[in-house]
């Protein structure tokens, strides 16, 4: 038995990740909202369906699934079948004040430590833990240390000292993770615009806002560059990550402006899923920047997040040929600069996706020659 479910989650004002869990119907045991495939229905889109029908909330559904895990079901007449379950991760945007099962559950936002532990299947325990957020800024005791790990001063005893008395500037962590921030929001909104509706004007003002505050941070980094005599890692690294950070967000940017210029206001189903893919993605990427804080620590982290970026484009690749296709067949014939139109907003969409797998190399590439 195949069914699907969502992994609801936001983030409060702080800044910390919450999950929602709602409680199962019969035992009360905290779940987490799923139900049948519908006919009809990608899976995503009936993850979606469902955390309406049992939470009331709405968001952004990714088109791929973070994995699945697996339960006892029980049926009516007391027998019970195993069912394997599809879990996507669903960034919630609202929250209904009336929905079909509304006083048949209890919901609760919990850390995702706490939800983790809340459930009761061990596999969806470890799925929850694995979908956490940035872990807390070390000390500056301990960030001294990671740093002089991470220059090899712990082989060499007197470069280790050298380098202790050396100048330091830059803020090069701190950049990283900002510059992430940007994409985030970034992201959102761009999922947001293209659901269309009538607030697609305040969504692009949101983006183009987002992609002046990346530009900001580029020129910080390239100017600590510049003038820091020692970096964390190589310069030509440092230059290489935040530049195809800032190519996504130009990008989101580019995507924005066109719907503009050519005042598009409905689109394809598929150019909403590759935009919760880069939903996903830009989460993947601001939860990946602070772990460069410490390689050697991280590095089986930061593999498992990067072998998630890859995968993530390699499914945006799939729904970009299929939506370029079925525009193809629908525009190309009867209307055929909507066919234009629609074929660079899908350019733009998959170049984005492009940009995040380079993220995913530009990782890789640090953990390889540092951890």
């Amino acid at each position: 038995m195949r069914q699907i479910a969502a992994l609801p989650y936001t983030m409060d004002e702080s800044g910390s990740m919450r999950i929602l869990l709602i409680t199962s119907r019969e035992t009360r045991r905290w779940v987490i909202p799923k139900g049948n495939r519908i006919k009809g229905l990608a899976a995503h889109r009936a993850a979606e369906h469902e955390a309406f029908e049992e939470a009331g909330i709405a968001g952004i559904a990714c088109p791929a699934p973070l994995g699945s895990y697996r339960y006892r079901k029980r049926r009516r007449d007391g027998t019970a079948r195993t069912a394997t379950v599809d879990v996507f991760p669903l960034a919630v945007t609202h929250q209904s004040v009336d929905w079909p099962e509304r006083g048949e559950r209890d919901q609760q936002w919990f850390s995702v430590p706490d939800a983790a532990n809340a459930v009761d299947e061990p596999d969806l325990k470890l799925m929850i833990a694995a979908f956490r957020e940035p872990p807390e800024e070390p000390g500056a005791f301990t960030r001294a240390i990671l740093w002089l790990r991470l220059q090899g001063g712990e082989r060499i005893p007197m470069l280790r000292w050298f380098q202790a008395m050396m100048p330091k500037q830059g803020r090069f962590f701190e950049q990283f993770e900002e510059h992430a921030a940007t994409l985030v929001a970034g992201a959102d909104a761009l999922a947001r615009l293209l659901k269309g509706g009538p607030d697609m004007a305040d969504h692009c003002r949101e983006i183009f806002d987002r992609e002046h505050e990346a530009d900001d941070i580029i020129r910080e980094v390239l100017q600590d560059v510049r003038r820091t005599f020692i970096t964390p890692f190589d310069r030509s690294a440092i230059t290489g990550l935040i530049g195809v950070m800032d190519d996504a967000i130009d990008q989101m940017n580019q995507t924005a402006k066109a719907t503009q210029l050519y005042e598009v206001t409905e689109f394809t189903p598929q150019m909403q899923d590759m935009s919760a893919i880069i939903v996903e993605a830009a989460r993947i990427t601001a939860e990946a920047m602070p772990l460069l804080r410490s390689l050697n620590t991280n590095a089986v982290r930061l593999h498992e997040l990067t072998d998630r970026l890859v995968k993530l484009e390699g499914h945006a690749d799939e729904i970009h040929e299929a939506g370029l296709k079925a525009l193809f067949k629908a525009q190309s014939q009867a209307h055929p600069m909507a066919f234009i139109v629609g074929r660079e907003l899908y350019s733009h969409l998959e170049k984005i996706t492009d940009r995040f797998e380079d993220v995913a190399n530009e990782i890789q590439g640090l953990v390889i020659d540092h951890a």
